[in-house]
């Protein structure tokens, strides 16, 4: 199977920055001959502060998700934390992503595979890959036929995730496409003193120790200057360096 690769900032912060990925993304997709998926949220309704940025909200966030492609001929991604969301985002988006947070509520399950898109549901941090076949199964009973499975660590004590990559042969053996979640697998959830941190260094090497195990897609958010992102910037990819890794993948 090709390998899948999505990649976008964290949140929706500008339309500056969501051209200025875009623009990068369609380079590489020429040069490269890829399919990169546009990723962005347009809420980010699991901050660890009240305090901290959201984003632009569904309304306006989606008009400008609907222009990235409509100027740049990329498909989009975004995640839904509510099942009336997922109608409306399905106008949209060509891929509905479910939180890993949310992997088991069923009505959001359901609600996103009513609209008949593909499905990149991420699995818990405290879930194993085979427990996610039960999360498959809720949405695969309620009419989703393209349905990704996405790796992006587990709980290891406090502020701190761990991946066991064995996780990954384990859900291929429930989906076809799995996921690797490259960037929010270096987090430390909630350990920066009020929002989540992470480590950067290790994103290619969580890339290529999955595509060992099998993995074959692959999600990296990205900024070309993740210091200043409203939304994890610790474990972001600098933008300049997406296409060297994304090179060493294929």
């Amino acid at each position: 199977m090709k390998p899948l690769f999505i990649a976008g900032p964290c949140v929706i912060e500008s339309v500056s920055l969501l051209d200025t990925v875009a623009l990068e993304l369609v380079s590489i997709n020429k040069e490269l001959g890829t399919d990169i998926i546009f990723k962005a949220s347009f809420d980010k309704a699991n901050r660890t502060s009240i305090s901290s940025f959201r984003g632009p909200g569904m309304e306006k966030g989606l008009q400008m998700l609907a222009d990235i492609k409509s100027k740049y001929g990329l498909k989009i991604l975004t995640d839904i934390h509510e099942s009336c969301q997922a109608a409306p985002v399905a106008e949209v988006a060509d891929v509905l992503q479910i939180p890993a947070f949310l992997c088991r509520q069923t009505d959001l399950l359901v609600a996103a595979a009513k609209t008949g898109k593909a499905i990149n549901i991420k699995k818990a941090q405290f879930l194993s890959g085979v427990d996610m076949q039960y999360p498959v199964q809720k949405a695969r009973e309620s009419g989703a036929e393209d349905i990704w499975l996405c790796e992006r660590g587990n709980s290891f004590g406090y502020n701190n995730l761990v991946v066991d990559f064995r996780n990954i042969p384990d859900m291929l053996e429930i989906v076809p496409r799995v996921v690797m979640d490259c960037t929010h697998s270096v987090q430390r959830p909630g350990g920066g003193n009020g929002c989540t941190s992470g480590d950067r260094r290790f994103v290619p090497a969580m890339a290529k120790a999955a595509k060992a195990f099998g993995a074959n897609g692959f999600f990296f958010e990205v900024h070309p200057e993740p210091e200043q992102a409203l939304s994890d910037g610790p474990n972001m990819l600098y933008l300049k360096d997406l296409k060297k890794l994304i090179k060493e993948l294929i």
